[in-house]
């Protein structure tokens, strides 16, 4: 990945914020703010894992992110240090059909657990009434993730982007009655330019801190769940995939879930603390009994070496 510098240029070369109506100036000032809390949360986050004896280095890197603060970027963590952790699903599909991972889908509606699902247009295509389900749920977004999942988005000029930007943005939009706010590159591959060319369609670029690995085969549930308990930070966004590339997260969510809420750990939205937040007719359950009785039947069942490690 790149981390990209400069001004967004609009099509005559000039950068966006050369001229300014209500509008946008509005939605400028709104992506300076949002920028300037994850710069404040990036910080004091830092501050609390790594100590005082790093102030220094940390001012350095403050200053640095400041510099930058109008210019494209990636979201990577909630701009928040409450207890609060983001699920998201990748349901990606290229050429090859799939569909939902039915019994990880049907364990978040049952315990109507907040998530964000990225889905690609062609998923949507050949998933469009589940789609639709989903999208009327007020504890579910439905977010673009490009329109046929190529890899290698970071070799694309501005215009392909846009292609796959818009192809899904329009399927999805159609589906749901719900525009998209967020993309997610797939792979996470992404340039300069093309994360320009999100960002002037006014879409926010979500990726995550650290990635679960999920579609290894190789990744059981238990190290999936240590992976996942080890790594955790307030306001951090988790990724997983429901189009059953999640070999084993079907397996292994509930337990996360469970000890995630023993933690303290409350799910949101990644629209309740970034782009256009929308009330919940309900609020979220509280998943603490039944959520601990799943967690100890699935200690129960695994080696416990490093669990108790992780879970300190």
């Amino acid at each position: 990945m790149v981390s990209p510098q400069g001004p967004a240029v609009d099509s005559d070369g000039g950068p966006t914020f050369g001229r300014v109506g209500p509008q946008n100036f509005l939605k400028f000032t709104s992506n300076c703010t949002r920028r300037l809390l994850v710069v404040h949360s990036e910080f004091m986050h830092a501050v609390q894992m790594m100590g005082m004896r790093t102030l220094r280095t940390l001012f350095g890197l403050c200053g640095l992110m400041l510099s930058g603060v109008a210019y494209a970027d990636v979201i990577t963590r909630l701009p928040t240090d409450e207890k609060v952790v983001a699920l998201t699903f990748d349901a990606c599909e290229a050429w090859e059909r799939v569909s939902f991972d039915r019994k990880l889908l049907d364990f978040l509606r049952a315990k109507k657990i907040p998530f964000t699902l990225f889905v690609t247009g062609k998923f949507v295509e050949n998933n469009t009434s589940e789609i639709q389900a989903l999208s009327a749920l007020d504890y579910v977004d439905i977010e673009n993730h490009s329109w046929d999942h190529p890899n290698t988005m970071n070799r694309f000029d501005g215009k392909s982007v846009i292609k796959q930007v818009e192809r899904a943005q329009t399927i999805i939009t159609n589906s749901t009655n719900k525009p998209p706010q967020f993309f997610r590159f797939p792979a996470g591959n992404f340039n300069k330019k093309g994360l320009q060319a999100v960002e002037a369609l006014g879409l926010h670029v979500v990726h995550w801190r650290w990635a679960s690995g999920d579609p290894s085969r190789g990744e059981t549930a238990e190290r999936l769940f240590s992976r996942t308990m080890t790594n955790v930070a307030p306001g951090d966004i988790l990724i997983f995939h429901i189009n059953g590339r999640g070999v084993h997260t079907a397996e292994a969510l509930p337990s996360i879930v469970a000890a995630l809420i023993e933690q303290g750990y409350k799910f949101v939205l990644v629209s309740d603390y970034i782009g256009q937040s929308h009330p919940r007719s309900e609020p979220t359950p509280d998943f603490s009994v039944a959520a601990r009785a799943l967690f100890d039947e699935w200690l129960s069942r695994v080696p416990m070496t490093g669990i108790q490690s992780v879970l300190k």
